[in-house]
């Protein structure tokens, strides 16, 4: 078990490395389309940038990050299944399981836009680029605190976060549309 807190801390870094790729990658889905309603030759120049600079960053970065945070988290329970005793844990797993559809859903956006295949807004992208913060917040609450009056605070304050999210993205579509 000396080796448990290295386990540890690769989780942890790989945690962070992932969740960089996934707030970074919205940002440029968001560009994307945006550089898609330019006129030539900027949406072409534009275009191919930043299918390049995505294609970098999701499978050098963001996919062997998920892929390493996933096998340092199992290999932790593995050494430690008492964890499993623990509601908080059960509440952990469940978000990480919405982190991978999340992740998920965000592979299909990269190859649809990849293939200049745009089917959502900016606006859409903005309010889907906070996806990963809501459950970020959730599991670093659930991690820290790990009691269920803690947990049922926490998930109000994560309604709270949602609607602060939603109101800032409201108000930057007024600010930018003036």
């Amino acid at each position: 078990m000396d080796y448990y807190n290295y386990i540890k801390s690769l989780h942890l870094i790989f945690v962070i490395t992932w969740f960089a790729g996934l707030f970074y990658i919205p940002r440029i889905f968001i560009y994307h389309i945006e550089a898609s309603q330019k006129a030539s030759p900027d949406k072409e120049i534009l275009g191919t940038q930043l299918k390049l600079m995505a294609k970098r960053l999701w499978y050098i970065i963001t996919w062997p990050s998920a892929i390493l945070a996933i096998l340092f988290g199992i290999w932790l329970l593995v050494l430690a299944p008492y964890w499993f005793e623990q509601s908080w844990m059960h509440a952990k797993l469940a978000f990480v399981v919405l982190l991978i559809m999340y992740h998920i859903k965000t592979h299909l956006i990269f190859k649809e836009l990849q293939k200049d295949q745009i089917k959502y807004s900016s606006n859409f992208m903005r309010i889907w680029n906070e996806g990963a913060t809501i459950i970020l917040f959730a599991v670093v609450f659930l991690v820290l605190l790990k009691n269920t009056l803690n947990m049922a605070y926490g998930m109000l304050g994560l309604v709270g976060l949602a609607v602060l999210l939603m109101l800032g993205i409201k108000l930057y579509k007024r600010t930018r549309s003036e």
